[in-house]
């Protein structure tokens, strides 16, 4: 365990960022991020966000902006897009060792960002702009748990943004298409979840090729789908396998699946694709990652 990722508030200090200029497209992530230990213990998910940070890092142009949809932000009757100057870290879980209430991610917000995208961004079913949190909300485990491996400076500005869990899964897919503009403004869309996510399955000690049968055929059946470039029918998931029950197995809520919709609906077709982590935790969480764009 590797408790060394605890920043000081004053870690970070970037310029505050008031407008978002032009620049070369940036990736497309979707992390699979599984467990809340994974951000501080030394396994092979932390270790490959690790390095994917340092490659983006490396780029002719950093990120700008991050924007991030975690499955642990749900909203009702709208999306909400985090407005605060300084986001406050969430340690949303519970019975974990001291260690992990005990990181934090001071990455600042952008406002003045965010209220020009709240404004822009439209709820695909009613375009009304969506809703700003400026005092509620801040970075939950989905956002800063994988964010801090990949940038521990937190030195780039964050926003996250939420899903509406009222609305059916082809709208997360098209207000993900929404965002594809953003990646030619410096943003770096981060989106993070599990392919699958059944905590009532879970094998404490399985290694990482040990899974159920109804777990690999949902994570082989989205693996095929993103390889053929097929993305907007990764919306209709809850129709896969009914006899066998395998999405309902695979996901009894599907928050954890929803983040990946946003990140499909903000690819090209046919970008340069690439999966990382691909493997399973505890059995019954997929971690399999994907990164487009690169």
């Amino acid at each position: 365990m590797n408790p060394s990722h605890t920043l000081p508030p004053s870690a970070a200090a970037p310029a505050v960022l008031e407008s978002l200029r032009p620049s070369a497209r940036m990736p497309v992530l979707f992390v699979g991020h599984g467990s809340p230990m994974n951000v501080i213990e030394d396994t092979a998910w932390r270790f490959n966000w690790r390095d994917l940070g340092q490659e983006l890092l490396a780029r002719p142009e950093r990120p700008q902006l991050i924007v991030c949809i975690s499955a642990h932000w749900l909203t009702q009757g709208g999306w909400c897009l985090l407005g605060m100057a300084q986001p406050r870290t969430i340690h949303d879980f519970g019975g974990f060792p001291r260690v992990l209430y005990e990181q934090r991610y001071p990455a600042p917000g952008a406002p003045a960002v965010a209220r020009t995208l709240a404004a822009q961004l439209r709820s695909p079913a009613t375009g009304e702009p969506l809703r700003l949190d400026e005092q509620e909300w801040g970075l939950d485990h989905g956002a800063w748990g994988v964010l801090l491996p990949m940038f521990p400076a937190a030195d780039i500005p964050v926003l996250q943004l939420s899903m509406d869990y009222s609305r059916p899964p082809a709208e997360h897919f098209a207000l993900g298409q929404q965002l594809r503009a953003l990646r030619d403004q410096g943003v770096l869309i981060v989106a993070s979840g599990n392919i699958v996510h059944n905590l009532g399955y879970m094998r404490t000690g399985a290694g990482i090729n040990a899974t159920y049968p109804w777990a690999h055929a949902f994570d082989a059946q989205v693996t095929e789908l993103v390889r053929q470039d097929r993305l907007a029918e990764l919306a209709q998931f809850q129709q896969w396998g009914q006899a066998e029950q395998m999405a309902e197995l695979s996901h009894p809520t599907y928050e954890h699946f929803l983040p990946l919709l946003y990140a499909a609906g903000a690819v090209e077709p046919g970008e340069s694709l690439r999966f990382f982590n691909t493997g399973f935790q505890a059995a019954s969480i997929s971690m399999r990652s994907i990164a487009w764009g690169l």
